[in-house]
């Protein structure tokens, strides 16, 4: 198929990117909360968790203080049950909020992180807006690299379904043993030494950055 052919289905917008980095801007200056956040609230959204301990690995990126450009070490979004299918009512549920208290939990089973050690920055995205919940999470990863998403991959993951523990544990879950459902797991796991150079490699382009 020739480019010109390919042209007439290929969509384009002068405003999009400006929709997107108007968003960007919101999101970056929204107050840093709690982890999770102290008041349940409704609708979905964007989110960035940001690491503030003392794990060795994570010392180049730990944070004293967060400022908008900050470097999260996560960015996710939740958006509510049936929203891809058009079926759900997007002003209703807490799907953003309940999911930075999943990740909250999480981090309350593994062995060497602790929930106080984190902070978060969240954006509620509801009606119109609802629809660039997906882009707006890609773009702020694209932006800021985020460790978890980058380079450490799982941190994420949902429980498997029933007989589907023969894939491999996550990287997030072999350098931060604890969830249960992980143990579970029967697949080789990644090299915990392979992910400590990981870490390592990122930390270095982040000096460069």
């Amino acid at each position: 198929m020739s480019k010109n052919s390919t042209n007439a289905h290929r969509f384009t917008s002068s405003i999009l990117q400006e929709i997107i980095h108007d968003a960007e801007v919101f999101f970056t200056r929204t107050p840093v909360s709690s982890f999770p956040p102290d008041e349940r609230f409704e609708c979905g959204g964007v989110y960035a968790l940001y690491y503030t301990g003392d794990f060795e690995l994570y010392k180049a990126i730990s944070l004293t203080t967060i400022e908008e450009e900050s470097l999260p070490i996560y960015v996710g979004k939740a958006v509510p049950a049936g929203w891809r299918t058009a079926r759900a009512d997007i002003t209703s549920g807490t799907p953003l909020f309940s999911r930075i208290r999943e990740h909250f939990r999480n981090i309350q089973q593994v062995e060497n992180l602790s929930p106080n050690d984190f902070k978060c920055r969240y954006m509620i995205l509801d009606g119109d807006e609802s629809g660039i919940i997906g882009p707006v999470e890609a773009w702020l990863i694209r932006k800021f690299q985020p460790l978890w998403n980058a380079s450490i991959d799982g941190f994420g993951n949902h429980t498997p379904g029933e007989g589907r523990f023969n894939q491999a544990k996550s990287g997030w879950d072999v350098l931060h043993p604890g969830r249960a459902w992980a143990a579970r797991c029967m697949g080789k796991p990644p090299d915990y030494d392979d992910l400590v150079k990981r870490i390592h490699a990122y930390a270095k382009l982040r000096e460069k950055s």
